[in-house]
């Protein structure tokens, strides 16, 4: 029943007039012209984060994982946390609600570290994402109009647009929750970095991706069963996974995608190589590793185009103006690439200073005048370059 409550109202208000649509076309492909409406449906807010934070305590207490809370108030509580509600991270019940049945008192030195995250995040939104979403939305609204290179910058744009934007709404809810004595878990840990798919995967929106494995991956057998099985497996975890951020078609060929970057990994057991940091203990990568992490940002950034078009041929379309000669001329943009590549440097060489610790501003161990200097820079940055007309959250729309 909780399965079936949850999910239904989840296929209705978000993938109702995606099947109505798709059916009508379906039977008009062979001649039958159906009249069917759609419907007008507000979609809640948050809703796919709060529908799957309350399946994970269904299926834990089901499992036996997870005793059934008497704490009704602690029980609403967790799945209406605000600092999470609309963006995740997805928590899982084990972790957050006994969070809500203990006494709690305000640490300091928890909270000022919430306060740098949620720094680090307004950096990651309002000056990365938003500034890359200026260009990005013009050159997808009309990618005609510019040559293959600018679609190119654009494309490449919208990777760190999408990673600014998310990540930092969990840098936010992560250091916001730490204000009220919370800890949840980390979102994102610098997938950018990551020297294949699989490792990719591994860091980026992790509350998601680790929800998949655990409550659909694993029970249909993960890869522990023969290989066309392995296959099929795979093929599920990421369709369901593109499936859920929209009703779109285009979301299922970006799964897909994935799915057969993923699949070569898999089967040659070569998806667990990479569990350490990139260049642990070094200054630099090695060649070696930082071709391997420009060939994995290259098919995430691939992919990502069929996540940001409006529709397949538009994603087709856009892919095949980018294979043109034009791909070597000077882009546009160039005075507002000219503000935002300092900006993209100054992210980029923050994280990957920081790549082993939970997000850009965890800088304890340094002296006073380095902690502040950086706070002031970050600071400056978001008052300078922050984008101050409204924009909303991309996975807002999930």
């Amino acid at each position: 029943m909780s399965l079936g409550l949850n999910l239904g109202l989840l296929g209705f208000f978000k993938y109702y007039n995606f099947f109505v649509d798709n059916f009508i076309l379906a039977f008009a492909s062979v001649g039958i012209e159906l009249q069917a409406s759609t419907l007008s449906i507000i979609l809640p807010v948050g809703i796919s984060f709060y529908t799957f934070q309350t399946l994970s305590y269904t299926i834990d207490v089901y499992r036996g994982k997870l005793k059934p809370t008497k704490d009704w108030v602690a029980f609403f509580a967790y799945v209406s946390f605000f600092p999470q509600l609309v963006a995740g991270p997805i928590e899982r019940a084990s972790n957050l609600l006994p969070q809500f049945e203990v006494k709690r008192k305000f640490e300091y030195a928890q909270a000022a570290d919430g306060m740098r995250q949620i720094l680090w995040g307004f950096f990651k939104k309002m000056v990365i994402a938003d500034n890359c979403g200026l260009i990005v939305d013009q050159v997808f609204a009309q990618p005609e109009a510019y040559p293959a290179s600018t679609l190119a910058i654009a494309a490449i744009l919208f990777a760190f647009q999408i990673y600014g934007d998310f990540s930092g709404y969990s840098d936010i809810a992560i250091g916001t929750a730490r204000l009220f004595g919370f800890r949840l878990m980390q979102n994102f840990a610098y997938p950018y970095f990551s020297r294949d798919i699989a490792e990719f995967w591994r860091r980026w929106h992790i509350s998601l991706s680790t929800w998949f494995r655990d409550y659909l991956y694993i029970p249909l057998g993960g890869s522990r069963v023969s290989r066309p099985k392995v296959i099929r497996n795979t093929f599920i975890i990421f369709l369901v996974s593109g499936f859920w951020h929209g009703a779109n078609w285009t979301f299922i060929v970006w799964g897909a995608l994935h799915a057969c970057y993923f699949l070569p990994l898999l089967l040659r057991h070569r998806n667990r190589r990479h569990l350490d940091i990139i260049a642990a203990n070094r200054t630099w990568p090695s060649w070696k590793e930082l071709i391997a992490l420009l060939w994995t940002f290259g098919l995430t950034t691939l992919a990502w185009i069929f996540f940001r078009a409006a529709s397949v041929q538009d994603a087709w379309n856009y892919l095949t103006q980018i294979a043109d000669p034009s791909l070597l001329q000077s882009p546009g943009f160039r005075k507002d690439l000219l503000i935002l590549t300092p900006l993209l440097f100054v992210l980029i060489a923050i994280e990957w200073l920081q790549r082993q610790a939970p997000h850009g501003l965890v800088l304890d161990s340094q002296p006073w005048w380095i902690r502040w200097s950086a706070y002031a820079l970050v600071f400056s940055l978001i008052f300078l370059f922050g984008v101050t007309k409204q924009t909303s959250f991309i996975y807002f729309q999930f």
